[in-house]
């Protein structure tokens, strides 16, 4: 078949560059939204902040009617033959451009800190490359996981230290005598132990450390009657050994990474009142600046219609009007932003009301993003943007509001009820039990079809890990 070359017309279906900013400022929650706002009014001059003026501000007279300062004709300035239409549109977002984000200094890191410690143990050059370059294999939780015959190639290699296992391993033992205590450890039990040990030696901190060292395994699957038997020992000398061991910290890396991570405080984009029974609904937008079109460029706009027309004005015009449109497009996102917000947080809070009174998660209904698209008359894929990472501040504490969303269960009297009280209730239950003997998820199932709610065991797991509630062995306590 010969190739052939033709011009064709077809429909397509294409976001303009004002539909893409809209969908990316819904996504955006309020403090990032406030970073995009100050990253605006740094690139485009046109934008400034303060009240919008009214449109007979600008008007010369009550006949001039069509003189609108965000749609200033320009084309009697320059011909369609010398410039292109491309050029007179403004897209400062490329489809794969993500949102910038300012960067945040925090403090001292991990490793920085460890390396702070262990330069005032070691002087010899040789011994500090190779502490620094273990330190540099910990992972997040303060744990070696690379072998010590694979430093000792890495240091050959990387650094051309020809070191021995022993070696090595000298230096390990120097780095886990550092702070927080238990860093540097190969697995949990030698890290658990790394921290008995630099306790004061008593009954109890020797009957742990034997424990851990003798009967690990044992102890993760809380078999407890069985190293009581074979240390011979009294129930409750056993129980104040592992009431130590509770207190002893399973990832000590995170206590320096946590001090080192800036601090993100919650800032809720909708906050709803109860007025007696009545509830008002809110944007939190009060370190939103207000937005407008500079006057200063509108006005340097209106200039050039009375000057004459140099190449260089020309150029000067482009400029100007590609950072008016910009503006107005970027003020305008705005406002439908907010109008958006509103109206899905308004469906969502009247679908949800029983709950925002009460503050009762039995008082849930079941609902899906279909449900408030439905209400608002929106796309599905808009009411997931509304809910990603957005807070409401409720009278009964700081939800995200995906925590409204649910899938819908039917008890045996027939009543649909979101799943949210299901676990409500799995978790009532289970707070409630003997510790001593923890219910298994098949008793747990019975429990809830005796109160009406007809469900699985499988079900009942999967509610059970997504609560993060162990097995029932697991939560098994000695009393």
């Amino acid at each position: 078949m010969a190739l052939k070359q033709g011009l064709y017309q077809k429909q397509l279906q294409k976001l303009s560059p004002q539909q893409i900013q809209l969908m990316k400022m819904l996504q955006l929650p309020t403090i990032e939204l406030e970073k995009r706002i100050k990253e605006e009014l740094e690139e485009n001059p046109a934008l400034d902040e303060g009240v919008e003026q009214q449109k007979d501000d600008f008007e010369d007279n009550a006949e001039d009617q069509q003189n609108d300062d965000f749609d200033i004709d320009i084309s009697s300035y320059i011909s369609d033959d010398e410039t292109p239409s491309y050029k007179l549109r403004s897209n400062n977002y490329s489809n794969e451009t993500d949102e910038k984000s300012i960067p945040l200094s925090g403090g001292s890191t991990f490793r920085e800190t460890l390396k702070s410690q262990i330069d005032l143990r070691i002087k010899d050059e040789n011994q500090l490359l190779i502490a620094n370059q273990i330190i540099g294999n910990l992972d997040e939780s303060g744990y070696l996981r690379r072998e010590i015959f694979n430093i000792v190639d890495d240091l050959a290699f990387s650094q051309n230290i020809h070191a021995s296992e022993e070696e090595v391993e000298y230096i390990l033992t120097m780095i886990q005598s550092l702070e927080p205590s238990g860093v540097g450890a190969r697995d949990l039990k030698e890290c658990l132990l790394i921290q008995l040990r630099k306790k004061q030696t008593t009954f109890t901190i020797k009957t742990a450390e034997v424990i851990i060292e003798k009967y690990f395994d044992a102890f993760t699957k809380k078999h407890y009657k069985k190293i009581i038997d074979k240390l011979d020992i009294q129930t409750e000398d056993f129980k104040e050994a592992i009431d130590e061991i509770i207190k002893l910290n399973p990832k000590p890396g995170n206590s320096l990474i946590d001090t080192s991570k800036v601090v993100q405080h919650v800032i809720p984009d909708f906050i709803i009142t109860d007025n007696n029974g009545e509830l008002n609904l809110e944007l939190n937008s009060r370190n939103e600046p207000q937005l407008k079109i500079s006057n200063q460029y509108v006005e340097m706009l209106r200039g050039y219609e009375k000057s004459k027309k140099t190449k260089k004005d020309k150029e000067a015009i482009l400029f100007v009007k590609q950072k008016i449109d910009a503006a107005a497009w970027f003020v305008d996102a705005i406002k439908q932003r907010r109008q958006t917000l509103l109206t899905t947080m308004q469906a969502i809070m009247n679908y949800q009301e029983n709950f925002f009174i009460s503050g009762d998660e039995t008082d849930l209904k079941p609902m899906i993003l279909k449900d408030i698209a439905n209400i608002i008359k929106m796309d599905i894929s808009t009411i997931s943007r509304v809910a990603n990472s957005k807070h409401v501040s409720t009278p009964f504490g700081t939800f995200l509001l995906k925590y409204f969303f649910s899938e819908s269960l039917t008890t045996q009297s027939g009543e649909e009820v979101s799943t949210r009280e299901v676990k409500s209730i799995l978790q009532e239950i289970i707070n409630q039990e003997n510790k001593s003997k923890p219910l298994t998820d098949e008793k747990l199932m019975n429990m809830l079809k005796d109160k009406g709610y007809n469900i699985a065991r499988r079900t009942i797991a999967k509610y059970r890990e997504q609560l993060n509630i162990p097995v029932a062995r697991l939560r098994k306590q000695l009393l």
